[in-house]
């Protein structure tokens, strides 16, 4: 595909907790890449946690943006099975493809690269054009591409932890879903296409129980001190509960409210990044720290075999995002409402 323009816009962190939008050359796909006309990017809550770190945790400048839909514009040497004018998705995480977990096809859980990948360790998608390896590209079809953006993490996480707790989602089981944000509603849509659980949905603000509600959620809770008394009367009293929560804030409250009301038996699933701390005491305290027998994992993003489904699930037309958008230009705008907890659903840029 010809351009003529040799320079395009970009959101950058040029400092830690700097953003701002700046030109840059158009970058060139290399051999095994592929150079993308982005369509939209998704603006994640694991973006503000790249602008708080401190200097040296993440490169500088580095262009944001690791949730991208976008269409092939030219395909480097090498690469076979893409085309000028395919549109598709990004899987963000780039592992070793040889460690014992990648030839698993776990690279979400690569035992040789640190956590990184596209817009994290690489430049992302927060630009006109973005250099992806082709590996990394997955078929997006004729949806729309700014509900395929969010496909890429706010739909593939929750569908990962939903996996990850898979055999505990029994049929009569109960599910509870704390924070009805980017990644929760889509968690809730995923919960309800995919088994017959019922689900209890937690969150501080109204407009977010309302769009759990819309989406499929049989109950929900606002968040506060009255929220586990209240989760209570639908999941019943220690040492039942509920069989699975999956906690996509991650603060000391919402730890401290799920852990209250799992299950002996039950799964815990932290999710969000917020940086709470949960207790975790081997002894018979009364009321325990952990009920007996609970699990407690840390999810990571996601595999590309799941992505792929999460995609089919949006084909199907049972998951959709509930997106915000902002042009290129109102991307830092759009992270401050982010940062405020004023974006119901995602925030989707479009370059």
């Amino acid at each position: 595909m010809t351009r003529w323009r040799t320079t395009m816009r970009a959101v950058r962190m040029t400092a830690p907790g700097t953003l701002e939008q700046v030109d840059v050359p158009v970058p060139e796909a290399g051999p095994g890449d592929v150079l993308l006309r982005v369509g939209a990017v998704g603006a994640c809550h694991s973006d503000l946690h790249i602008l708080d770190a401190p200097a040296g945790a993440f490169p500088t400048p580095l262009t944001l943006g690791h949730e991208i839909a976008g269409t092939v514009d030219t395909v480097g040497a090498g690469v076979t099975g893409w085309s000028a004018g395919d549109r598709v998705a990004v899987y963000g995480i780039i592992g070793c493809g040889h460690c014992r977990a990648c030839l698993h096809g776990l690279e979400n859980q690569c035992r040789t690269v640190p956590v990184g990948g596209i817009g994290l360790s690489r430049d992302g998608g927060l630009a006109e054009h973005v250099v992806v390896p082709a590996s990394r590209l997955l078929p997006a079809g004729d949806m729309d591409l700014t509900q395929v953006a969010p496909l890429t993490d706010a739909g593939l996480t929750p569908y990962h932890a939903i996996e990850l707790a898979r055999p505990k989602l029994r049929p009569g089981t109960t599910c509870v879903v704390i924070g009805i944000g980017g990644l929760g509603h889509m968690a809730v849509q995923i919960l309800v296409a995919t088994t017959a659980v019922r689900i209890v949905a937690v969150d501080t603000n109204l407009a977010a129980l309302d769009l759990a509600t819309r989406v499929g959620a049989h109950d929900v809770v606002r968040a506060g001190p009255d929220a586990v008394d209240a989760i209570r009367k639908i999941v019943g009293p220690a040492p039942d509960g509920a069989d699975v929560v999956l906690d996509f804030v991650g603060a000391d409250p919402t730890l401290t409210t799920a852990r209250q009301v799992v299950a002996t038996g039950g799964q815990l699933l932290l999710v969000g990044l917020a940086g709470g701390t949960l207790p975790v005491r081997p002894v018979a305290d009364e009321p325990p720290t952990l009920p007996l027998e609970t699990s407690v994992q840390v999810p990571f993003w996601g595999t590309r075999a799941e992505l792929a489904e999460v995609i089919a699930l949006a084909r199907q037309g049972v998951l959709r995002a509930d997106v915000q958008t902002f042009p290129l230009d109102r991307a830092p705008e759009a992270y401050d409402l982010l940062r405020r907890g004023e974006i119901h659903g995602r925030a989707v840029i479009v370059p």
